[in-house]
């Protein structure tokens, strides 16, 4: 894949006021916005046509990273005039992507990670599907009590249990965008059509996956990343 959309028109009220003047993709990890380390990620895997959706504080995020030169990447720009949601936001913007026949892989604003992207690729080839779906195993953010009958023998620290989410990564065949609403949001829409068809593939991430949704994460996303 050599293109790709990133989703970060969101402003996250739960971020705030990390969020006050700026969208959640521009955000700080470690040093650089969210957005960036996505960008850097993509380049590394090959992907340097990216457009990205944005619409609050979009000025904002085209001041700091401008043309893309800087990644070696040719970043693009598909400005909401109002919010279209998730699903129309990733339509409006997939009509700008540079090589409209072929194949391409979506981002949320609002995730780190680190998996070679040809593997989800691959995944997505091997299944013969319109869409794949990137899934990070499920870690509670709780201590889970180790019991024997009534009694707590220990506990275990935020451990990841057998269950599987959307990671807010996806491999999508090009005639998947005509499919995406043209407001409102495609898991609700698009993604349960596709799936009642067996047209939507997973991909179990193996590498490294951090969603940022409170300041939390972002601590949590730094120390990682440091520790990297």
């Amino acid at each position: 894949m050599e293109q790709a959309v990133i989703l970060a028109g969101g402003q996250a009220t739960r971020l705030r006021p990390f969020t006050d003047d700026r969208p959640k993709a521009m955000v700080e990890v470690a040093g650089s916005p969210i957005v960036e380390h996505q960008i850097r990620w993509l380049h590394d895997n090959g992907v340097d046509d990216i457009v990205i959706s944005c619409g609050y504080r979009a000025e904002v995020m085209m001041k700091y990273l401008g043309d893309g030169d800087l990644y070696g990447t040719q970043l693009s720009y598909a400005v909401e005039e109002t919010p279209l949601g998730r699903g129309g936001g990733l339509k409006f913007a997939a009509r700008s992507l540079a090589f409209p026949d072929q194949r391409w892989v979506a981002v949320n604003g609002d995730v780190l990670c680190d998996f070679p992207l040809s593997e989800l690729e691959g995944q997505h080839e091997q299944l013969g599907v319109t869409a794949t779906i990137a899934l990070a195993e499920y870690q509670t953010s709780w201590g889970i009590a180790d019991l024997d009958g009534d009694l707590i023998r220990g506990f275990v620290e935020k451990p990841k249990l057998p269950y599987w989410i959307n990671a807010g990564v996806y491999c999508f065949e090009p005639g998947l965008t005509d499919l995406l609403p043209d407001e409102g949001d495609h898991e609700d829409s698009t993604f349960p059509k596709l799936a009642m068809e067996g047209k939507l593939g997973a991909y179990k991430i193996r590498g490294y996956w951090q969603g940022i949704d409170t300041v939390k994460d972002i601590n949590q996303a730094a120390a990682d990343l440091q520790a990297r």
